[in-house]
């Protein structure tokens, strides 16, 4: 094999963004890069290791011999080390012997920028490169209508391990999902899927939230041009990629960024911020600016080479408060004595600058679960400059509501109106995610109480009174047909149960909801704006039924929604309405089609000229027990 040469792809220009953290390609530069220097094919790589003495690639090309192939050090103190080793090909394995500064340790570590790596619990990086002929181009170009805020967004979320395994129990491949789950996603009417990681991780149980290959799709699945066609599949069927993305906190495995060249590298050295209590993994340092521009890199990255649509950015809370779960004495306040991390809300300020300046029509999602101001408002007007936000208090305040005995819940009614009290102080997303499915939380449909009859009443009404909320949707997978246990990230989910009525009309009831969803602009022109929404009547706690308007861009297409609660029908039950015309139901939750009585007011009803509810005028309704009806106003 032929010695190290010297070569290198930065210029100065490169070196003083990445030192200033506003180098947002990194991935151009730094890992392993296949090239052809003077008619000799080889592989140029670049680490960042400040703090080593001496830096080695070993592979299965030297026999993972230290000191064979030594990269050379810049001269410019931005502790990049780099070389150009010939006749090395595509798919050849390797990592850093980094040789440290600190008292002689000795670090073995996967390249940080590797594209590919290999299948755990092995640890290798693999040479590889990003080519593939996309063929979305009618997607790609429409996306910045299609992904716009004012438009439906409906998100399935999927842990790709184990949406469905073969009859071995074994993975689906990429190229196996990108048949099986596209069909599926596009028969129920999702607008989007959002992949939990698919960062390479080292452990499954951390269902993907420890990654260590953030460059590289989990080779688990297949390789990264198997999972661009994945991607390409479902823009080709109309459906947009959301990522999960973990900036948050990365796992300390002896392979990974931990300590990587003998030092604090892209950790915090202070370890009261640089070490996370919940999940024992350790905390990127914001404030380091090399470490910025490789974050930002990376969500870059994503979006360019895999046409990602959107990234949800997990457990963003814990970025934002240098008390996220740390008692007294294991925290320190920041200049101003608050308990704001300033390095993060810079960091994340950066990040969304640089996503939204680079890609037009794409999405952030934060995953934030406190009352931290702004989160979806634009970096100009002084917000974090995210798209959307979760809105983990919906969700909470719903699920504990819908919990309760129909009984009680007229003593409880302001737990499902108080949403609305701040539903537009951000761009929400209403989350049933993965985590609402675990840890002895039951499923979704085992929340509900009653007997079999009545829980899926209850969940049927759960979805439709989410369906009508204002703001965007996200349901994890399983939840759309009624999955019965928790999920388990070891096996398939339960599709066996799509064998009963049940579980079928709840499924139906999924794909017509999106439907709906999709096909009246009152439900998504204003979501995020309160001129899209109107309480009718929501102080009807003793019948326990709440009802409001919801509306578009055109007062000819706005549509009433009523929600029963109760499993009693309610006859000649009248609401308030502001102008003349009919009133025709378009979607009833309790149709036989869902497995329903198939009760309630299925013909156009006259508004009559009776105030009621403070309007000039009224019409009574057949409420069916536990549902939710709409009805378009004409």
């Amino acid at each position: 094999m032929a010695a190290v040469q010297t070569h290198s792809l930065f210029t100065d220009f490169d070196i003083d963004l990445f030192k200033a953290g506003k180098h947002f390609r990194l991935y151009e530069k730094l890992g392993a890069h296949l090239l052809t220097i003077d008619g000799v094919a080889g592989v140029y790589f670049a680490v960042w290791a400040p703090s080593a003495e001496t830096v080695s690639v070993v592979g299965d090309f030297n026999f993972w011999t230290a000191g064979e192939h030594e990269l050379q050090v810049r001269w410019d103190s931005s502790g990049i080390w780099e070389g150009f080793i010939p006749n090395i090909e595509k798919g050849a394995t390797y990592k850093y012997k980094i040789q440290s500064q600190n008292g002689g340790v000795t670090t073995e570590k996967a390249d940080p920028f590797a594209l590919y790596c290999e299948q755990p619990p092995h640890t290798a990086s693999v040479v590889w490169d990003t080519h593939y002929k996309w063929k979305d181009q009618n997607w790609m170009k429409s996306r910045v209508q299609t992904n716009a805020l004012d438009r439906p967004y409906s998100v399935y979320e999927v842990h790709l391990g184990s949406w469905k395994r073969n009859a071995e129990g074994k993975f689906l491949t990429y190229m196996e999902l990108a048949d099986d789950l596209v069909k599926y996603v596009k028969a129920t009417g999702f607008t989007h899927v959002e992949f939990m990681p698919i960062m390479e991780y080292p452990y499954d149980p951390s269902w993907g939230y420890q990654l260590v290959g953030y460059f590289a799709p989990t080779s688990r699945f297949g390789k990264p041009q198997d999972f661009m066609y994945l991607v390409d599949q479902f823009h080709q069927a109309g459906i947009g990629v959301i990522l999960d993305w973990v900036p948050s906190h990365f796992p300390s495995d002896a392979h990974g960024l931990g300590y990587f060249d003998g030092s604090n590298l892209y950790e915090h050295p202070d370890m009261r911020k640089g070490y996370h209590p919940d999940w024992k993994s350790l905390v990127f340092n914001y404030g380091r600016n090399e470490v910025r521009s490789f974050l930002i890199s990376n969500a870059l990255f994503w979006l360019y080479y895999y046409h990602a649509d959107s990234l949800r950015v997990d457990a963003v809370a814990s970025m934002l408060y240098l008390d996220y779960s740390r008692n007294d004495g294991e925290w320190e306040p920041n200049i101003y004595g608050g308990r704001e991390n300033l390095d993060t809300i810079s960091f994340l300020k950066d990040f969304n600058e640089a996503v939204y300046f680079n890609y037009e029509g794409v999405q952030t999602i934060a995953e934030e679960s406190t009352s931290f101001p702004m989160v979806s408002r634009p970096t100009f007007a002084g917000g974090l400059g995210f798209g959307m936000k979760w809105m983990m208090g919906w969700m909470h305040d719903t699920l504990d509501y819908f919990k309760k005995e129909p009984i009680y819940r007229k003593y409880h009614q302001n737990e499902l109106s108080f949403s609305m009290t701040y539903a537009f102080t951000e761009n929400f997303m209403l989350p049933l995610s993965h985590d609402e499915v675990v840890y002895g939380k039951k499923s979704i449909v085992n929340r509900m109480p009653g007997d079999e009859w009545q829980k899926f009443a209850n969940l049927r009404l759960l979805y439709g009174y989410m369906f009508t909320h204002p703001g965007t949707k996200l349901l994890f997978m399983g939840a759309e047909f009624g999955q019965g246990g928790e999920w388990n990230f070891e096996s398939s989910l339960d599709w066996h149960l799509l064998d009963y009525d049940y579980h079928k009309g709840i499924l139906q009831l999924i794909t017509d909801l999106n439907g709906l969803y999709k096909s009246y602009p009152a439900l998504y022109e204003k979501q995020f704006s309160g001129e899209g929404f109107e309480w009718i009547n929501y102080s009807d706690h003793q019948n326990a039924v709440l009802s409001f308007i919801r509306k578009g861009n055109k007062p000819m297409e706005n549509l009433v929604v009523v929600c029963n609660f109760t499993p009693v029908v309610r006859e000649n039950y009248r609401i308030g309405i502001p102008q003349k015309g009919k009133l025709t139901p378009v979607f009833n939750t309790d149709a036989v089609k869902y497995s329903g009585s198939g009760q309630g007011t299925t013909k156009p009803v006259k508004v009559e000229d009776i105030p009621w509810d403070g309007r000039p005028f009224s019409a009574a309704l057949i409420l069916p027990p536990l549902s939710v009806i709409v009805f378009k106003i004409s």
